[in-house]
């Protein structure tokens, strides 16, 4: 799974509270509503094994070259129906396989996980299934037995086709060889192969990155993913960068490579859907979008984290509402504890209202639809348009046209996404201050 954000992505941090305060929010949920909205939900599945680590990751990915497959896949079926019963959801709308790195695992493990969930739950033959997949020859062998397994979408890390700047980034793959793999992908998958790539790698220049994207466009699909590189703590890249070792793009380079981004996939119909996500004919990703929508998804393997109502599980507080769970991180102990309890939550909190109209909008202000208030209201008796426009900040930057209004649907103009981690930070306080 990728180890960074888009550009602009907002760097408020979702928290998990410690007590839960229904009970003192004077705005409460419609229940008959809220019922009916537990009733779909999203999957994503953790393979926390990679072949090496890159050099800008910080994920929850261990190296091993021992996996026991057998043991993982049992725990990782054995987690994935007692929160499908947890959850009480009857509809799957899309499963996703991250990491990690999930193409590593075997084809089987897939198989098993997707019967699982057609057996607990119901999942359309129409249903997204995605896999994330590195480019290497070993992975590029197994492509075709994913899609037998029952995956019908590919996300493939390209990351770049500069093989100078895939060392920097610690890759295992060429560019010659992720270019062969998304070939042969769009062979097997037309229309459901997404590329990842990265900008702002150390070195790198807008001529560059610029050269960089047209010349992925003669190979593509319909879907990319593009990310402005962030170097976290405790990483190689973190390291060299503070020690003065690699010189990075600066800010308004980095602007300009974004900016740039839009205007070149424009030109060759790609629509940004969300700040780093662009499709085209319809290939926007079912998955994400039910993330950025605000909707639940069940979080299956180690550190997976899950957003879902719990029907079978009467926590104070908690019953009936959302729950942010984390799962056990290191995959030893998780498989330990599915063994012995059927799944290896590690931290389950009730989310108050406020919480979950929180996350929501962090999420939905993203994408090119924005937030539908009135869905809100409907939601959860709230008037997000009433409570924010009591802010004089956001008045502001209304006026400023950063955001704009149409219908009851909130959402960043596109000079309100290049700034938009500057402005949500304001947003979550009218909504802390108001509520």
């Amino acid at each position: 799974m990728n180890n960074f954000v888009g550009f602009s992505k907002c760097k408020f941090r979702l928290k998990f509270p410690g007590i839960c305060q229904l009970l003192s929010l004077q705005i409460k949920y419609s229940t008959s509503n809220y019922e009916v909205f537990t009733d779909n939900a999203s999957i994503y599945v953790h393979w926390p094994y990679c072949a090496k680590r890159c050099t800008y990751c910080n994920f929850n990915k261990y190296i091993n070259s021992n996996v026991d497959n057998i043991r993982m896949t049992d725990s990782l079926v054995t987690e994935t129906k007692a929160l499908l019963k947890l959850s009480g959801v009857k509809q799957i709308t899309s499963i996703f396989f991250g990491g990690g790195t999930p193409s590593l695992a075997p084809p089987s493990t897939i198989q098993r996980i997707i019967e699982c969930v057609k057996q607990v739950a119901n999942l359309s033959n129409r249903a997204e299934i995605t896999l994330e997949a590195n480019p290497t020859a070993l992975e590029f062998q197994k492509l075709r037995d994913f899609k037998a397994a029952g995956i019908n979408r590919l996300s493939v890390g390209v990351q770049s086709l500069n093989d100078a700047q895939l060392r920097i980034l610690g890759r295992n793959h060429t560019a010659a060889e992720s270019i062969r793999c998304v070939e042969e992908a769009i062979n097997l998958y037309k229309g459901k192969v997404s590329i990842d790539l990265i900008f702002g790698i150390p070195g790198q220049t807008l001529k560059d990155w610029s050269e960089e994207l047209k010349r992925t466009l003669c190979f593509c699909d319909d879907h990319l993913s593009l990310y402005q590189l962030i170097v976290k703590r405790g990483t190689p890249l973190y390291h060299k960068r503070s020690k003065g070792i690699m010189k990075f793009p600066n800010d308004d380079i980095l602007a300009d490579m974004y900016e740039e981004t839009v205007k070149i996939l424009e030109e060759e119909k790609f629509s940004r859907y969300e700040v780093s996500n662009f499709a085209r004919n319809g290939a926007e990703s079912i998955h994400n979008k039910s993330y950025w929508q605000g909707k639940q998804y069940i979080g299956v393997g180690p550190g997976a984290h899950g957003r879902f109502v719990t029907k079978g599980e009467n926590l104070e507080g908690g019953h009936n509402f959302r729950q942010a769970r984390i799962q056990i991180l290191e995959p030893g102990q998780w498989m330990a504890a599915v063994e012995r309890f059927g799944h290896g939550t590690k931290i389950s909190v009730p989310l108050s209202l406020k919480d979950i109209l929180e996350e929501g909008l962090v999420m939905t202000l993203r994408t090119d639809e924005g937030i539908d208030c009135s869905e809100w209201h409907q939601r959860t008796g709230v008037d997000l348009l009433k409570i924010l426009f009591s802010s004089e900040t956001i008045q502001e930057y209304m006026l400023q046209k950063f955001f704009s209004i149409k219908g009851n649907r909130l959402k960043a103009t596109k000079k309100g996404i290049l700034v938009l981690d500057r402005l949500l930070p304001d947003f979550i306080l009218a909504l802390q201050q108001l509520l």
